[in-house]
């Protein structure tokens, strides 16, 4: 029988073997045009062509779920710019969310993540969130890691984690799952939209005479919606600084009588801080591809851009009858911002083409962000 140090020995030694033959991690070309900054990668996890590929896989694969069959592509589809055309998402036990699923494109540049927590401001930490969270059960892992076990025994797997973690000499574990997938979700940047041609390429012919006076719209007052949205990504909540502090508003969507002026199940920021003031309070999430990420706000109660136009025009929504009836005009969260503003036919049309010409069609079809999986969602 070989002796322990022995083995240990053999052992040492084909690790350090398998790693010097292991090619060093290739680097990740943005491919951004001029003035589009890339967005700040982690020291403890650097972006490499093989992570993001490798976090593809694992992002559309179903084996990540507790029913098998889901996967984080279910609630983030691409065609719909990583968000599922549901109002409220549905868990792995078919349970159904609060809130509505975020869009994913562009997040490597948002400051906090999810509709309201300031505190979650990590890709790696907030993946721990829909796998092994209990409210509400997203995926719905078992926090033994037995789904793992499927993993280390697939051969494909097996190659790119070689490949995407040469310098790890245990390399199929939580922590660089976790990694590859929030390297393959901070790839997901959309640059390449007729807007950003408009801009960044000058080709003035890449959006319509209507889409232009609708950005002009955007950015003037009464309607001031760059309050919110404002920046390269339209959103305020978005960018390369880190120092600048995350705002939260209530967009005057609902106004219940009693205690909470919010569904209980939704009441934005006040589920963390407990402040009455927070009631409502969510995040401005990007309007990049908004044409194709319906329906609105954090609950999907806005079916459509013209209907969400109007609620802003409204200055908040009111509910004639029924549970949630009540005027969000005079919630008294309400952000200061949200004022209303008079608005023609042509101006709701102007806005409307404006924010279309937002959809970034070819990120919808890039074979870099699709599903390598064609037989699971």
């Amino acid at each position: 029988m070989r002796p322990v140090w022995l083995t240990a020995i053999a052992t040492v030694w084909m690790a350090a073997f398998v790693m010097a033959r292991s090619p060093a991690p290739r680097a990740y070309e943005w491919s951004l045009p001029p003035g589009f900054p890339p967005p700040a990668i982690p020291a403890d996890n650097p972006i490499s062509v093989e992570k993001a590929e490798l976090g593809r896989r694992l992002f559309y694969d179903t084996r990540l779920s507790g029913n098998g069959t889901q996967s984080c592509g279910t609630c983030h589809e691409q065609a719909r710019a990583f968000t599922d055309g549901r109002p409220r998402s549905i868990g792995s036990t078919g349970q159904t969310h609060p809130r509505g699923s975020m869009s994913l494109v562009n997040v490597a540049y948002a400051r906090t993540l999810t509709w309201a927590n300031p505190a979650m401001t990590r890709l790696e930490d907030q993946a721990l969130v829909p796998m092994y969270g209990d409210h509400p059960i997203e995926l719905g892992l078992d926090r033994g890691d037995r789904w793992l076990e499927s993993i280390k025994a697939d051969a494909t797997y097996q190659r790119l984690f070689t490949s995407a973690f040469s310098e790890h000499s245990d390399r199929i574990t939580r922590d660089n799952v976790v990694k590859a997938i929030a390297t393959f979700e901070r790839s997901i940047v959309s640059a390449r939209s007729p807007y950003d041609r408009y801009h960044f390429d000058r080709d003035e012919s890449a959006i319509s005479e209507s889409a232009k006076r609708g950005e002009i719209l955007f950015h003037s007052r009464p309607l001031s919606c760059f309050t919110c949205h404002g920046g390269l990504h339209f959103s305020s909540a978005m960018g390369t600084r880190r120092d600048f502090p995350v705002e939260f508003h209530n967009t005057g969507l609902y106004n219940l009588a009693g205690v909470l002026s919010y569904p209980p199940e939704t009441v934005g920021l006040y589920e963390l801080t407990h402040d009455p003031r927070d009631v409502g309070k969510f995040k401005p999430p990007t309007l990049r591809n908004v044409a194709v990420t319906a329906p609105y706000m954090h609950d999907g109660s806005v079916a459509t851009l013209e209907d969400a136009i109007d609620h802003y025009a409204a200055g908040g929504r009111t509910i004639s009858d029924g549970v949630y009836r009540g005027s969000g005009r005079d919630n008294p969260n309400k952000s200061a911002a949200v004022q209303g503003f008079p608005l023609t036919t042509q101006q709701r049309a102007d806005l409307v083409a404006f924010l279309r010409s937002l959809t970034d069609d070819a990120l919808l079809h890039d074979a870099r962000f699709s599903n390598p999986w064609p037989h699971r969602r």
